[in-house]
């Protein structure tokens, strides 16, 4: 017997394109959260079966559908480059912090009715933004730090996520002993076959386990994605001096390959 498809909800939905990456892997997205009518429309009409939950800001995590799987792409006006750099205390920006409302809200309602382990719903949460947000807040990259701090604090709230000892790295890794991983990782659509360089930061969290890396380091895992494009285009190399041990066993790793390579072998906990 097959296991059952692995479930999705989508925040910030825009035009689907979270449920469309979802399709097109096995997995069923089962609700959107967006509030522009146009978009609404689109994915009305592309994925009939998905419900749309409206506002974000007047959700509650208990009373959603609970899914596998949640991902979002917090508005990125207040971090990029070219805004006025409001960062996480932006208006727009600062809709991050529901997002990670959503999740401990799912999260404790599933704990609740007597879930433990890798079966609390959602086990994974994936954050897409723009590389300002390594550099936004002050002192300079403060956002960063926060927002892989609150996504640690999901899973244990005591944990605080130390800086680094220089700018965030393109790629990094966050680990709690072995019931959860977090990493991040900036990517280039120009190499999925986009006629133009956009980056964008793509963070997963595994709350259940060591299977982050496992997700978004490991060549083969990424379907039309040459493993030769993981050199210098995608800026992942950097010395492993940058890895710094913090409190409470988490151990943070900002661009330290060795280290990420290493943990996408590892068997979830």
């Amino acid at each position: 017997m097959s296991a059952p498809a692995m479930t999705m909800g989508s925040l910030f939905d825009g035009i689907g394109g979270f449920p469309l990456a979802a399709v097109r892997n096995g997995i069923t997205p089962m609700w959107a959260s967006e509030i522009e009518a146009f978009p609404i429309e689109v994915t009305r009409l592309r994925f009939p079966d998905m419900l749309h939950v409206g506002d974000i800001t007047k959700l509650d995590g208990a009373k959603l559908p609970p899914v596998d799987i949640i991902c979002g792409g917090s508005p990125c006006q207040d971090l990029s480059v070219a805004g006025a750099r409001a960062g996480l205390a932006g208006p727009r920006s600062g809709l991050f912090m529901e997002q990670v409302r959503i999740v401990k809200e799912m999260r404790y309602a599933d704990m609740r009715a007597g879930r433990t382990g890798h079966s609390v719903r959602p086990r994974f949460m994936l954050w897409e933004n723009v590389p300002g947000a390594f550099s936004s807040g002050e002192p300079k990259g403060e956002d960063f730090r926060i927002v892989l701090e609150e996504i640690c604090r999901i899973k244990s709230d005591t944990v605080y996520v130390p800086r680094p000892g220089g700018p965030w790295g393109s790629a990094g890794a966050a680990i709690l002993g072995n019931t959860f991983s977090l990493v991040w990782r900036c990517l280039d659509a120009q190499y999925w076959g986009v006629p133009q360089r956009r980056k964008r930061i793509f963070l997963v969290a595994d709350f259940g386990g060591l299977t982050a890396p496992q997700i978004l380091f490991k060549p083969e895992s990424l379907p039309g994605y040459p493993a030769a494009s993981l050199g210098t285009g995608q800026g992942i190399a950097l010395p492993t001096s940058h890895c710094i041990d913090g409190p409470g066993g988490l151990v943070l790793c900002p661009d330290c390959e060795r280290r990420s390579e290493s943990l996408s072998h590892q068997p979830a906990g």
